[in-house]
């Protein structure tokens, strides 16, 4: 007689006797479920252990895991505005070399000694424990190259105050300031450059910066000088150059009419008022076009204003003569 006797027979079909027969279970067919049913359900709670183990975080892990997503936002920051210093601080190198040293005669300093070499990257092995090893290793680099640089164009400065106070005669006739004060200016129309031509449309060299600005407006000698050209020029209209010294020459064009008793061979003083903005000669509109030269060769003016403009102004006037700028000769 079996030991577990169920109330609901089971009836299982004989293909011998092609008979439905009575069968009844033995102990050990019911342990076998049970050992089962346990299996099973031990699998399940395991399964349910493992996902509460890995979704769902205890007060200390989720501070732990938001003070990381912190710190690595704060990274990103910080690395962006190393690359916003960086960027300015490779634009005053370039004015470094090409503007002051040049008109101080100095030495150019290669981009190399500028930025000091950090392509050896064992000095930063040490952060390699850390699970944002590589944003800190980046960031490490980064900060290193900036105060390269700093330090590099600190030691220059010094070397160029030096040379001005040797050279202050060439700084007061190198050109310096705006020839159009800024509470005068309508924008800055065009920059130096390649620029499509307004009349003949084709793109051609724009050798100097053109200052939208009335008719009538007052034009200021951009350094001390001698006056070497007054009158008509082709495609500049009313003129003026003054010769500066040192090689360095102005160009004003498009003027209305010049400064009463203004001539060939007259000294002038920066600040000193030349003429009056027009339209004359090959122009769609009042401006003044204005040129820097060196030796004979176009220079881009906006590296000339170091004396009257400050770095915002600066900044504006480079954005307003980008290549978008309309020209007007």
């Amino acid at each position: 007689m079996p030991l577990f006797k169920s109330n609901n027979p089971h009836y299982q079909f004989n293909r011998h006797t092609l008979k439905y027969e009575r069968v009844d279970h033995t102990f050990k067919y019911y342990l076998k479920k049970f050992s089962r049913l346990m299996i099973l359900s031990l699998l399940i709670g395991v399964i349910f252990f493992i996902i509460f183990i890995f979704t769902i975080k205890s007060p200390n892990e989720k501070r732990l895991i938001e003070e990381n997503n912190r710190i690595a936002t704060q990274y990103e920051i910080l690395s962006h505005r190393m690359d916003e210093a960086s960027e300015i601080l490779k634009i005053i190198g370039e004015r470094d070399n090409n503007f002051y040293r040049v008109m101080l005669e100095a030495d150019s300093i290669p981009g190399i000694l500028r930025r000091g070499n950090y392509r050896n990257t064992a000095r930063y092995d040490k952060w390699d424990g850390l699970k944002t090893a590589t944003v800190v290793k980046e960031t490490s680099q980064k900060m290193d190259e900036i105060d390269r640089m700093l330090y590099v164009q600190s030691n220059s400065f010094d070397e160029l105050v030096n040379l001005a106070k040797n050279n202050e005669d060439k700084l007061q006739h190198i050109p310096a300031i705006q020839p159009i004060l800024n509470k005068d200016l309508k924008r800055t129309a065009s920059g130096y450059g390649r620029r499509v031509d307004p009349i003949y449309h084709t793109v051609r060299f724009h050798a100097g910066m053109d200052f939208s600005a009335p008719i009538g407006t007052e034009i200021f000698a951009t350094g001390d000088g001698t006056v070497s050209f007054v009158g008509w020029k082709q495609g500049y209209g009313n003129c003026v150059t003054i010769d500066h010294g040192y090689d360095y020459m102005t160009l004003y064009g498009h003027i209305s009419k010049f400064k009463k008793g203004l001539r060939k061979g007259q000294k002038v003083t920066r600040g000193d008022v030349i003429a009056y903005v027009g339209n004359t000669g090959k122009s769609t509109g009042p401006h003044l076009h204005y040129e820097v030269r060196l030796k004979g060769k176009p220079q881009n003016p906006q590296n000339y204003y170091f004396k009257d403009l400050s770095p915002e102004e600066y900044d504006e006037m480079v954005r307003l003569s980008s290549n978008s700028g309309k020209m007007f000769d």
